[in-house]
């Protein structure tokens, strides 16, 4: 019979959990221009051929297998994305925690007292504590009568209860609970933040490294140009043809490339350190770059002209969603603190003075003991913390939007130079092809008698600076997929 009364308690108090004082959340606007810009750094694309990042397994957007597993390895072995993954499980345990307030936790005792007495009449008691949840302790104490004659009694009870359960009337654990959750989505999408721009880093990285194998051989093809140069002079000036200004303009040049020669071969050793950062573990070389791809390593049909809709997708907006939907959840919990607060501690059980009779008929016991706390005058603690809820709500919006306005300005600048590139590249070629044209001719002219040594000189060092400009561009071009790539939500599949 109690245990129905329980029952139908516990029913009472579910049905009755059912106001929720948090502002209804509504996604803001985006506050930024409807779709990506347009104007004449933006090339346009053909919205049937194009990819979608969000949608492209990073597998099949890289197309060097040497990256690709590099990328697998990072993956495997990146300790910010260890840690980003041990987040996620701090924060799904403390939801499991806080939903368990939800619930009622029960709790069973058993205890035995063993007392002798002199006295013809002896009033004995027992009692049981039964404790869980965040509650405090529920007791459940019956008393043994009176005994005539003196002698020993031993006296048995068993217990089952429920300790300080709150009945969620205002939804305050409710609130509480969602709050926990979103936090725990928020792990989520910055664990998956994490990948993304591992993914992007690591690729840089060792198109960066690639980069760098090229400069040192344009460097080292250089200095024995300038080498013979520098040689063919000082034969000229020992002759008497030259003189000691050309032979000493001939050795700015030469050793201009050797210290660039020893700037390359530290800027590549740097590379190869952050790729082994990167990696979480010692690459080995046949993983490392030699030079450039002659081929872009990464999928071209990249869209254009997107709506601004799409940086829904990237985790980094995502994760400050939950954020501000937390906070929003937060205020649900302050409103309610200003409600009274019910909870309810009950217990079934049951006493003998004998263990044998312990479970038999006429033994049971029960208690129920609901409690209400209604807050009068609490010196403005819980204005102040529904203040800071409100506060907390704010600025979860000023960061969701931030991230939002980050986001599109990175897709923006993305797409400006992807809009460019190809012509810069194109522009960068023919300027290196004209100026090896001019240095070979300028030799020529040179060792004709026509052109003075200066001439020879500047020619050479326009085709050197032309090079690395080239180089330079061509790193842009394929570093600039791999970030639209990332800033479009990219990596996660």
């Amino acid at each position: 019979m109690f245990s129905r009364k329980i029952a139908l308690t516990f029913a009472a108090g579910l049905t009755l959990a059912g106001c929720n004082l948090a502002p209804k959340y509504v996604r803001p606007e985006l506050p930024v221009a409807p779709s990506t810009p347009t104007g004449p750094a933006y090339a346009a694309t053909d919205a049937a051929g194009a990819i979608m990042p969000a949608d492209t397994a990073w597998e099949a957007f890289f197309t060097d297998d040497r990256l690709r597993r590099v990328i697998r390895t990072a993956l495997d072995n990146n300790r910010d994305v260890r840690i980003a993954v041990a987040n996620v499980a701090q924060a799904r345990a403390q939801y499991r925690v806080q939903r368990a307030d939800l619930f009622p936790t029960l709790g069973a005792t058993g205890s035995a007292t063993y007392q002798k007495s002199p006295f013809g009449a002896v009033g004995g008691g027992t009692g049981g504590t039964t404790g869980g949840g965040t509650g405090g302790g529920t007791g459940g104490g019956t008393g043994a009568g009176a005994v005539a004659g003196g002698g020993r009694f031993d006296i048995y009870s068993a217990n089952l209860g429920v300790s300080a359960w709150e009945i969620d009337l205002f939804g305050r654990v409710r609130n509480l609970t969602q709050a926990q959750q979103q936090a725990y989505f928020a792990a989520e999408e910055n664990r998956n933040a994490a990948q993304v721009s591992l993914i992007a880093e690591t690729a840089t990285a060792w198109l960066t490294m690639a980069a760098d194998q090229d400069r040192l051989k344009i460097a080292q093809d250089t200095e024995r140009a300038f080498g013979e140069t520098l040689k063919l002079t000082q034969d000229r000036f020992r002759i008497g043809i030259a003189s000691e200004l050309e032979v000493r303009q001939a050795r700015t040049t030469y050793d201009q490339a050797r210290s660039d020669i020893a700037d390359a071969t530290t800027l590549i050793a740097q590379d190869q350190n952050a790729l082994n950062l990167l990696a979480g573990t010692t690459l080995s070389a046949d993983l490392l770059p030699a030079r450039m791809p002659e081929k872009t390593p990464t999928l071209e049909n990249l869209p254009a002209n997107l709506s601004s809709e799409v940086l829904l997708r990237r985790p980094d907006v995502a994760a400050a969603e939950h954020q501000l939907i937390a906070a929003n959840a937060n205020i649900g919990a302050a409103r309610a603190a200003f409600f009274p607060n019910i909870s309810l501690t009950a217990s079934l059980g049951t006493l003998s003075l004998g263990l044998s009779n312990l479970f038999g008929k006429g033994s049971e016991s029960w208690s129920v003991a609901p409690s209400i706390t209604q807050p009068i005058f609490d010196f403005g603690r819980n204005k102040g913390n529904l203040d800071y809820a409100k506060a907390s709500r704010d600025a979860m919006l000023a960061t969701y939007e931030k991230s939002v306005q980050t986001g599109f300005r990175e897709v923006a600048d993305a797409l400006a130079r992807r809009g460019t590139i190809n012509g810069q590249l194109e522009a960068q070629t023919s300027l290196r092809d004209n100026a090896a044209g001019a240095f070979n001719l300028s030799q020529l002219r040179f060792r004709a008698g026509i052109d003075p040594f200066l001439n020879t000189l500047d020619s050479q060092r326009s085709l050197y600076t032309a090079q690395q400009s080239l180089l330079a561009t061509r790193l842009v071009r394929d570093t600039n997929a791999v970030e639209l790539y990332r800033a479009l939500g990219g990596g996660l599949r």
